[in-house]
């Protein structure tokens, strides 16, 4: 029996020994059993209610349908998981896997393990959550923290008479508070977010992250409550239970929702005051007639982040600049520029090029410089000349294993026969042994074998050509829906596009970027050959392990 073992810490206030422990326990389980292990999986410190994130199970589900072993075992089932769907999907995929489950606690588990052991781990999570909750309301209505910290407090470390950790409570950072009142003033004068980021960086002031300062940290989100400028904390006043957060059963990460004002808990707690009420109505008052240019999550139908995913321009978000970094952004109406100098004034680059510029210049370039002709035909040749050899090496090697097994097969028969008829048992065993041994090998080597890459058609340069044409074609057309499709397309060959300005000439040189093989993708993908044509096929995937191609400009 080949068992695989899974071990799985929740959080951080958990010992990593936990692992060791699990791991322990498990192997004296298994060797008692007979078993062999064959392989180890764990994940550290992250939570039992969802699979999307553990790395270490996604890699026993994936080894599994790959026949790498015949049985999980674990701890516990809560270990594998919380989620009563996760634990019900993974318990589907190892039966389909012929894969058993075995755990310390329960013995093999079964349907009745899978529906009860689900349900009752669902209670605990809900259960553990409302207790969570119902301490942090009861450390928040005693003026408390009701969990983390905010710019501008420390936290007190002490304890009581009894010697236990006394929790929650905070005090003012007079730096840090000086800091936030500067913020206040300035906002309340009429200085902009981006303005005072600015100044905070060249003064070498830290952000609340340890970094660099940004618009977003000081005007955050009104609806939310957060931001230096929506902190109710800063006039003596801790509010807690504004938002709740729901795990993102597609992504496992967590999603906030706002909570009725009804819900919310509001405590007075004037020894953490920083701002006096004046200067907080000064800056309310100018946040009301201020316009700000990215809709909160509340506001109408129209603008949720659901309908904002497509890029507005053809290069949002591919466009970086290449002194610091960060990302060339829409400075004005027609301008791109380098977001990191506009809005923390860090960077030194300060040469701007219109967007329309731009897109031109890059599109020629995809239609006349990408690749020379005869540079690509030559490239095409040798990757053509090599995929194919390596795809015919890897079919042999699989073909000659095929072609031993049957031989075995029909070897271990003939000594099956020659015991039969009172051959020399020990020498025929022993060789039978040998043989077996052989021949499982060979089957494992099977099982772990990649598929061969595809063999390409020879004509993909042409096939490139006439692509690229169609595809700059299809951007001047008028049709919405057929140049929407040929920017996604564009979107994907292209990985990024340095803008760096020239020390000698000030203007930018643009660099662009991308995957050689997802470029030449686009050659093949409605390139079928004729019926009969050596048996050629002309797909590939990208990425196959070629540097991306760069080119300027």
């Amino acid at each position: 029996m080949r068992v695989a073992i899974y071990a799985r810490y929740s959080s951080d206030n958990q010992r990593e020994a936990s692992i060791a422990d699990q791991l322990r326990m498990c192997r004296l389980r298994a060797e008692k059993e007979g078993w062999t292990v064959v392989e180890e999986y764990s994940d550290h410190a992250i939570s039992g209610s969802s699979m999307i994130q553990r790395s270490g199970l996604q890699a026993l589900i994936l080894d599994s349908s790959r026949g790498r072993f015949d049985l999980i075992l674990a701890e516990a089932l809560d270990r594998i998981s919380r989620d009563q769907e996760d634990i019900a999907g993974i318990y589907k995929r190892m039966r389909y896997a012929d894969v058993k489950m075995f755990t310390l606690s329960e013995g093999e588990i079964s349907e009745l393990h899978v529906g009860l052991k689900g349900t009752m781990n669902a209670l605990f999570l809900k259960d553990l959550a409302d207790k969570t909750r119902r301490g942090q309301r009861g450390r928040v209505e005693a003026g408390k923290s009701g969990g983390g910290n905010s710019y501008g407090y420390d936290v007190v470390k002490k304890f009581d008479s009894n010697g236990e950790a006394v929790r929650g409570d905070r005090t003012v950072n007079q730096i840090q508070a000086e800091v936030i009142r500067r913020i206040f003033r300035d906002y309340a004068a009429g200085k902009s977010a981006k303005r005072i980021a600015v100044e905070l960086n060249q003064d070498g002031i830290e952000a609340p992250s340890g970094g660099d300062w940004g618009f977003s940290t000081i005007n955050g989100n009104q609806k939310r409550g957060n931001g230096i400028l929506n902190n109710e904390m800063y006039i003596g006043k801790l509010v807690w239970n504004r938002q709740r957060f729901i795990k993102d059963p597609d992504t496992g990460k967590r999603q906030a929702r706002p909570n009725p004002e009804s819900e919310w808990v509001i405590q007075d707690t004037p020894e953490l005051r920083i701002v006096e009420d004046e200067l907080w109505s000064a800056v309310k008052n100018r946040q009301k007639t201020v316009k700000h240019a990215t809709p909160d999550e509340g506001d109408p139908v129209e603008n949720h982040f659901r309908d904002r995913r497509r890029p507005k321009y053809l290069l949002s978000g591919l466009t970086k600049c290449g002194c610091c970094g960060g990302g060339y952004s829409m400075i004005s109406a027609h301008l791109v520029g380098c977001s990191t100098r506009r809005n923390k004034g860090t960077c030194g680059n300060d040469v701007n090029i219109r967007r329309d510029a731009l897109e031109e210049r890059v599109l020629n370039a995809l239609r006349h410089n990408l690749m020379k002709p005869e540079l690509f035909q030559e490239f095409c040749d040798e990757f053509t000349r090599e995929m194919n050899k390596l795809r015919m090496e890897g079919r042999a090697s699989i073909d000659a294993a095929e072609a031993e097994i049957k031989k075995i097969d029909r070897e271990l028969d003939t000594l099956v026969d020659l015991i039969l008829k009172g051959g020399a048992a020990d020498r025929l065993n022993e060789k039978m042994v040998k043989l077996e041994r052989r021949q499982k090998e060979l089957k494992s080597f099977m099982a772990e074998a990649d598929e061969p890459p595809p063999l390409l058609h020879p004509n993909m340069a042409h096939h490139y050509r006439e692509q690229v044409e169609e595809l700059y074609a299809a951007l001047q057309e008028d049709s919405e829906a057929r140049r929407m499709g040929a920017a996604d397309v564009l979107r994907s060959l292209v990985q990024e596009i340095v803008l760096t300005p020239d020390t000698v000439s000030g203007e930018l040189q643009i660099e662009v970027r991308g995957d050689l093989a997802g470029i030449l993708t686009i050659a093949l993908e409605r390139k079928k050959p004729a019926d009969g044509a050596g048996g050629a096929q002309v797909e590939m995937v990208a990425g196959t392990g070629f540097e991306p191609v760069t080119f300027r400009l």
